[in-house]
Parts: structure tokens; C-alpha cells; sequence
């Protein structure tokens, strides 16, 4: 009788899922698998032969005892207590589902010899936390060959492929208890002794997953008079692993400091069993018992005898008392707990527990290194008692509106957002940092803003400004293919390290056309007053008073001086705008055209409203608009602007609107003189105006105009 696997079984020493086929001209629905194919041995010389009485259609795995379930489980980083049945049992014994056994280990193993190998520990002063302690112990006499059954069928369960009975040894101990230990073949050792110490950079092992390994300094190794036998905390070397004709072997059991540890296998590369425990600390009292539970193992298993206990090291301290108070449970969990069965939890973790003055003085049990306080006890009883049990509480609401959340500076960053993201411009999000030689065409930085660690040497300084960004990542959009970007970003720039130096910026470039072709209209090239409408129309959604804005030609070097401009509110700078300057582009490798603008949107300041007011209801006049056109010779220094606002001051009742619709310089106007013709918007309220109404406004806009920018009106 044998083992047969039909069709659509999944072969699990090959890892092949079978499949009807012919073999030989005969049709094959299935195969008779041998041990090897079975994941039993690496024996295949021929099928698995099963005895006479052996059950027709009986499952294999059940007939042989391997339909044990395996559960896998998920463990955080800081419970490498865990990383062993036994850890897993413990915390399920506390939960009240089974009863945790004792431990084995308590029995100490008498040596009958002194060991031929003694452990040498040679660390400096600021190391000797790479290896604080290791014990072994030396046997003789031993037989190095399979393990029994009942080992190799838990080691199959879990993955497993059982060796010879010391490295099973050594993996069941591993995975039993979450003891890492180490076997070496006491015949390739020299010397006498075994020391643990950090490698010389260039030292080389060949470790026992067959590959060559480098090490560096710093790196924990294990090595003799000869060279290295193994990395510390990570794996051992071929050179003096053990064979079936070992007899005699020394066992190491050893603490790994575990930041070297993961330091260390990172840097090789190197995945092991061993690693991954000791990067999440192994109980330091394991070194003493884990000597004790492998030699039982050894001397039950392989036979021979021991020697005394070689230790170099030791232990460290590891017993901490915390202090809880009872009340804490329900404070911090929202659960409420007799003292008693708070201290029942803890001790069945392994705590001790002594309760004074009504308060609980906990004692840590040597494998949980990451309890440190007494939130940390506070979770260990919700964790075993159940998070399921912590009973739901709905939030108390507060019956009145609530206030607001985000400050005004918040608030105004997303008017900004949601104000440039509807005029069809997309949001990027750019480094704080850039290139020096960027910065210095934005003003530059100080000293105190250059990066001391910076993460790449594009990136060496905090940035002064957001369109060097914006531009370079404007250009890489040109590069690809997309020249015609509009691109925004609303956040910090920094003029020194004080708080006072850091400034809020909603910034933006737009680069190439105004639009798509059309046959109607074509685009024209962006210029200096697209960038002026877009920061208008922020500084408008954030409540600054537009209508009110001076426009001055002081806007910083990296702009255009013919075309751009500040726009303030008294002293008060609150936006630059204009067309890139050519020098900048050119630097910056991105080709114009290209406009954009910085806002100060904290800056600007709060709407004058008065409180227990709210806006009135929008009452349109019944009665017709009217429009009137005129033309003033100015000097040419005289700003358009200053014009406007003349205009508009000459009737704020009357007068809704006044517009730029033209300005012409040369022939006919005079040298160092320019004519600038507006569209003046009359809307009367309460009556239609008559001739001589519209008469008395224009002269009050005419005289306005004249006072305020000495020119004259043009005939």
C-alpha cells in the first residue's frame, strides 16, 4: 500500500500542483509519492511503502498523525516573548483558555567534566552591550543522528526540514521556548576557547546557508585563533558546523544586543530565525536555562556526556517595579476591575505582585522588557481581560454651536486653495529645501538656513521663495510636452530661522499661452496681469479690501522691472506679481513665457465688520445704467491706478466702476507724457439722471482726476 495523490493535488516537497496527463501513451489521473515528495525526508529512491492494515482511503496525514493544525500568528516588535509556543501559551493560559505547564528547566543538569572550550568575551568599554553574556557547554561521547519522530513531525508542522538531530535540536529549542542556540563541532575548534567580539572590517565567514560574507566593524562575531565561526545573533559557519560523525560538540547560548543584531543582518542581508528574535530581544534569563533545556535535550536525544557550565558575562539586570494604582484601569480603559483580579491577570504573565497602601507594586518578569510603566500594566489587564469587554460610551455633545476649528490663518490657506484651483491652475506640493544657486536668484539665504545634513545636494537650503519650485517643476511639465501649466502652492518660506522670519505664501506661476487654439480668438502669451488676477482674486476670498489696493512698481529683482508690481495697503506689502525676469528663466533653464506671484495671505488683514450685523439683502437699482468715457494726458511716471482711484473718488455714491481701457504713448501727446482712457460706470439709485446730473459728475471726475494726477483732459 502506498500514498496516492490524484489529480489537483499540490505536492508539497516539489511545490507542483498535479495534472491529468499521459504518460507513456497511458492516461495518468493521479501519482504514488515517495517521502521526499511528501516533505517527510529527502529520501526519493522509492514510494512510500505503508503497512498491510493501513486503511484504503484513509488521509495520510491522519493516518501518520501530521493533521496537527499549525496556526500562524502575528507578532508586534516588542513581544519577542512570544516568538516561542511557550510565549503564545502563556498569554493564552492568562486568558483563561488552558492551564500553563511548568517549566522543565528548573532542574539543573550536573557536569561531570570541566569544559575543554571556555568563553572569552573582548569588547571595549562602548560595546559591551553587544554581547553581555553567553554560556556553553561541551559534550562528548555524543551520536549525531536522526531525531526522533515526534520532533520531526512538530519541525515538519511548521515548515521545517528536520537535519540531524543537534541542528533539530537547536531549531525545536528555537521555536519551543524562543531560545536561539548554536552547535558547534568541538573537533574544528582551536585554542581552547571561543570569543565573543566585534569583526575587523574585511574579515570574512562562510556561514551555513552556503554563501561568503564580508563583515564591517563593529559587527559582533564569534571566532577562535583561527578566524570567525559565526556572526553573533545572526547565524553560524560552515567551517565548524556539525555532521553526522560529530561526537563531540560545544553548545552556545548566548545574549545579542539586538540593535547590533538588526544592524548587522540588514547590512549582510542575512534572514535567519535567530536574528529575528534577538532584534526583538530574547528573555536574558534564557542564557542559563536554555543551556540547561539543551543539554537535557542532548543527552535525551544523542546520549554522551556533559560538562560544567563555561560562562563569560552576565546577566543583566531586568527586574523593574512599577507602581499601579487600581483606579488607573478604569481612568485610562474604561473598565472597572476589583484590585484582586487585576493582580490575578498580571501574575498569571508572570509578574509578581504586591499590593500596599491600595496601590499595586508590580515586579517585570524577565522577558518583557517592554513594559516600563504603569500605562503599560493598565494595557497588559485590558489586553488579557479583552478589548471586546471595555464597555461602549457614547461622547457627551455639547448642545451649542460649535466654535471654530481652524484659526483665521487656516482658514484663509484654503480660500487660497479653493479660490486658485477654480481659475483652472493645478496645486503642487514641493520641497521646503532646494539648491543654493536657485535661491540666490530669489533673494538668497542666510547662513542659519543652510541644511547641516541635507538629504541631497539639490536640496541644501530652506527656501526663501515657492516659484523656484514652481518654475523648475513648471519646466520639467514644458519637457514633457505640457508648456501651457498653471501650477500653485500655499505654504511656508523662511527669510531667517526666527518664528518671526518664516512667512506664509500662497504662490503661483503660469507659464506659455493664456489658453488652447481657437479659430475665434487665438491665445495670447501669458503676461504680468494674469498673475495680477489671480492674486487679486485671493487676496479678495481671504476679506482683504481690493477695492483699496495701491499698485507700486517695488516688486523684488526676480521680476521683470517694466512688468510687475506690489500691491499694498498702506506701508503694508500684501502680494507681488509681474512676468518672471529673463535672467531667472534662463538660470533655471525654463522657457518664458512665464508670470507669477507671491501673497502674504496672513498678512492680510481682517474685514471691518461690525458685530450683531450681517450683510444686507441685495436690492438692484430699477433704474438704468450709465457709462461714460475719458481720456487724461498724464505724465508718464503717473501710474494708472493712481488715475482710477481719482475717478472713483469723485462721486462714491454714483460711481460703481471705473476701467482701463487704453493707453497710448507718442505722437500727439507729448514727450514723457502718456494718455490713459477709462470707462466710468454710473448706477443711479433713486431717480434717472438727467442732463445736467450727468454733467455735474463728469466735471466732479474731471477735477478729481487733475488734482490728484496733474494732468489735463485730452480734446
Amino acid at each position: 500500500k502506498g500514498v496516492f495523490a490524484p489529480a489537483g493535488t499540490h505536492i508539497p516537497g516539489t511545490g507542483v500542483d498535479l495534472k491529468e496527463g499521459v504518460i507513456r501513451g497511458e492516461e495518468s489521473n493521479g501519482m504514488l509519492c515517495s517521502e521526499r515528495e511528501m516533505g517527510l525526508s529527502d529520501d526519493h529512491e522509492g514510494i512510500i511503502d505503508l503497512p498491510e492494515d493501513a486503511p484504503v482511503g484513509e488521509p495520510f496525514a491522519k493516518l501518520m498523525g501530521l493533521d496537527d493544525p499549525v496556526i500562524d500568528i502575528a507578532i508586534t516588535p516588542n513581544r519577542g516573548d512570544c516568538l516561542g509556543v511557550r510565549g503564545v501559551a502563556r498569554d493564552l493560559a492568562a486568558a483563561g483558555i488552558g492551564t500553563l505547564k511548568p517549566f522543565a528547566a528548573a532542574e539543573k543538569i550536573e557536569g561531570t567534566f570541566a569544559s575543554p572550550v571556555q568563553w572569552k568575551r573582548d569588547f571595549p568599554a562602548s560595546a559591551e552591550d553587544a554581547c553581555p553574556m553567553v554560556v556553553g557547554r561541551y559534550f562528548r561521547g555524543i551520536k549525531n543522528g536522526p531525531s526522533p519522530d515526534w520532533m520531526q513531525r512538530r519541525l515538519l508542522a511548521i515548515g521545517l526540514r528536520p537535519i540531524s538531530a543537534l541542528v533539530d535540536i537547536t531549531n525545536y529549542v528555537t521555536f519551543d521556548l524562543g531560545r536561539p542556540l548554536h552547535v558547534f563541532a568541538a573537533d574544528k575548534l582551536e585554542g581552547g576557547s571561543l570569543t565573543m567580539r566585534l569583526a575587523k572590517g574585511g574579515e570574512k565567514v562562510l556561514a551555513l546557508d552556503g554563501k561568503e560574507y564580508e563583515l564591517e566593524d563593529g559587527m559582533t562575531c564569534i571566532a577562535d585563533g583561527n578566524g570567525v565561526h559565526g556572526i553573533g545573533g545572526i547565524m553560524g559557519g560552515e567551517k565548524s558546523g556539525c555532521t553526522e560523525d560529530t561526537t563531540e560538540m560545544f553548545l552556545e547560548v548566548a545574549l545579542f544586543d539586538p540593535i547590533r543584531s538588526a544592524t548587522t543582518g540588514r547590512k549582510l542581508g542575512i534572514e535567519s530565525d535567530a536574528r529575528y528574535r534577538f532584534e526583538r530581544t530574547v528573555d536574558p534569563a534564557s542564557a542559563l536555562w536554555g543551556a540547561e533545556v539543551g543539554a537535557r535535550l542532548v543527552l535525551e536525544i544523542c546520549g554522551g556526556e556533559v560538562s560544567e557550565l563555561s560562562i563569560a558575562g552576565e546577566m543583566p539586570a531586568t527586574d523593574k517595579q512599577i507602581t499601579l494604582r487600581p483606579d488607573r484601569v478604569m481612568t485610562l480603559g474604561g473598565v472597572d476591575m476589583k484590585v484582586d483580579d487585576q493582580c490575578r491577570i498580571l501574575e498569571a504573565l508572570g509578574f509578581a505582585t504586591d499590593t500596599t497602601e491600595g496601590q499595586i507594586v508590580a515586579t517585570t518578569p524577565s522577558w518583557r522588557p517592554d513594559i516600563n510603566s504603569e500605562p503599560c500594566l493598565v494595557e497588559e489587564i485590558l489586553r488579557v481581560n479583552g478589548f471586546d469587554n471595555i464597555p461602549v460610551v457614547p461622547l457627551q455633545r455639547d448642545s451649542s454651536l460649535p466654535e471654530q476649528i481652524l484659526t483665521v490663518g487656516q482658514r484663509r490657506e484654503g480660500f487660497a486653495r479653493r479660490t486658485l484651483a477654480g481659475r483652472g491652475m493645478m496645486e503642487a506640493v514641493t520641497w521646503s529645501f532646494m539648491h543654493e544657486d536657485q535661491a540666490k536668484l530669489f533673494g538668497g539665504v542666510p547662513d542659519s538656513l543652510r541644511l547641516e545634513n541635507p538629504i541631497s545636494a539639490d536640496l541644501s537650503v530652506m527656501r526663501p521663495s515657492i516659484l523656484p519650485n514652481l518654475l523648475a517643476a513648471a519646466g520639467r511639465n514644458a519637457d514633457r510636452g505640457y508648456s501651457d501649466a498653471g501650477l500653485f502652492e500655499v505654504g511656508p518660506a523662511w527669510r531667517d530661522d526666527t518664528p518671526q522670519g518664516e512667512d506664509i505664501l500662497a504662490a503661483g506661476v503660469r507659464t506659455g499661452r493664456s489658453g488652447p487654439r481657437h479659430w475665434a480668438q487665438p491665445p495670447r502669451p501669458i503676461d504680468a496681469f494674469d498673475a495680477k488676477a489671480d492674486a487679486m482674486a485671493v487676496l479678495a476670498a481671504c476679506g482683504a479690501p481690493v477695492d483699496n489696493l495701491q499698485v507700486s512698481r517695488d516688486a523684488p529683482a526676480w521680476y521683470h522691472p517694466g512688468r510687475s508690481g506690489a500691491l499694498r495697503l498702506g506701508p503694508n506689502v500684501l502680494a507681488w506679481f509681474g512676468e518672471i525676469h529673463p535672467r531667472v528663466l534662463k538660470s533655471m533653464d525654463v522657457k518664458g513665457p512665464a508670470a507669477g506671484f507671491e501673497i502674504f495671505i496672513h498678512k492680510t488683514p481682517k474685514p471691518r465688520t461690525k458685530g450683531g450685523k450681517t450683510r444686507p439683502l441685495l436690492n438692484p437699482s430699477p433704474f438704468q445704467l450709465l457709462g461714460r468715457d475719458f481720456a487724461f494726458v498724464v505724465d508718464a511716471d503717473v501710474t494708472a491706478d493712481r488715475l482710477i482711484r481719482a475717478a472713483k473718488g469723485a462721486d462714491k455714491a454714483l460711481i460703481t466702476d471705473v476701467r482701463l481701457f487704453d493707453i497710448y504713448e507718442g505722437e500727439g501727446v507729448g514727450d514723457g507724457k502718456k494718455s490713459v482712457a477709462i470707462a466710468v460706470t454710473l448706477q443711479p439709485t433713486d431717480r434717472t439722471l438727467t442732463d445736467e446730473d450727468i454733467e455735474k459728475v463728469s466735471t466732479s471726475i474731471i477735477a478729481a482726476v487733475i488734482k490728484q494726477t496733474g494732468g489735463t483732459l485730452r480734446g
